[in-house]
């Protein structure tokens, strides 16, 4: 798969850096000839927009190139705000995610897509889901969080305590959460075996990306776990398409707990908890969720 980067200006002057997979369509879903169907073809490749963890940059996930060529997935992505190339946006909220998403989308001309995340980016295609009834045709969420607050949940329960620390603090301010971010060491212990597995082996990748979003400094960090503790700016029960939650019931990151409490309240949702995978190795799973969302999108 070949991936484009270009930048974005949006109207507000802030600039997205979006990546694109303009050659990823699978070899069964051309014509005879070579060529990709039309755009109107119930073959006609399916843009998936991904959205990256806390520290993530946008680039799309390598390790499931193969599954999109296969199913004629078109990766596209960006650069969450005060990420890599992407203008900082203070103050954003899991919400805005929509308006970048249908910004990208139209500057691409795409108009029918579908969305995953994993961990943080988790919230952010939900979001897309929520406001972009009109657009989404389906989302995945791998590993990803429930509001802050979310009525009858244990929000921290069962977060190593590492991940539970940097979180607290950002409910204490900004302020709190820099100077937690950046007096605190890295703990591994907040990965299970699994986890380290995969990211030793086929998720090494996502190493490499996080390594290149703290290369531009914690601000993209910062904005993204102040959004996670304050109101997402949606209800999840305003979602109207079909959403895939997807979470390894060992995850010590975000607990299971919470996409079991956000499947409770999608209307059209399906749940899938891997019982032996961590944060990371529940991206195993990937896979057969693109399928899920290439089946949608070929349903009438």
């Amino acid at each position: 798969m070949v991936v484009t980067e270009t930048d974005i200006e949006l109207d507000s002057g802030r600039v997205l850096h979006v990546y694109d997979t303009v050659d990823g369509y699978g070899p069964r879903h051309r014509d005879d000839d070579g060529d990709a169907p039309d755009d109107n073809g119930r073959h006609a490749p399916l843009a998936v927009f991904w959205h990256h963890g806390t520290p993530n940059i946008g680039e799309p996930p390598a390790p499931l190139f193969p599954a999109a060529e296969e199913l004629g997935i078109r990766w596209v992505s960006y650069d969450r705000p005060g990420y890599g190339g992407s203008t900082r946006q203070p103050g954003r909220d899991i919400a805005s995610a929509a308006a970048d998403v249908a910004a990208v989308a139209d500057a691409l001309g795409i108009e029918r897509l579908a969305v995953m995340g994993h961990s943080g980016g988790g919230p952010h295609a939900v979001a897309c889901a929520a406001l972009l009834p009109q657009r989404v045709v389906g989302a995945v969420s791998v590993s990803g969080l429930a509001p802050y607050g979310a009525d009858g949940l244990e929000w921290f329960a069962g977060m190593a305590l590492a991940g539970a620390a940097e979180l607290r603090a950002a409910t204490a301010g900004r302020a709190a959460l820099e100077h937690q971010l950046t007096s605190s060491d890295f703990d591994p212990e907040q990965f299970t075996e699994a986890d380290h597995a995969v990211l030793a082996g086929e998720w090494a990748w996502l190493g490499a990306v996080a390594g290149k979003a703290l290369d531009g400094g914690l601000g993209g960090m910062v904005d993204d776990d102040l959004a996670y503790v304050s109101p997402w700016g949606f209800d999840p029960k305003q979602v109207t398409s079909p959403v895939l939650y997807l979470h390894g019931g060992r995850d010590r990151i975000a607990p299971s707990a919470h996409s079991e409490w956000l499947a409770n309240r999608t209307r059209r949702a399906e749940l899938w908890i891997r019982p032996d995978d961590g944060h990371i190795s529940a991206l195993s799973s990937a896979a057969a969720a693109l399928a899920w969302l290439r089946q949608l999108a070929e349903e009438p």
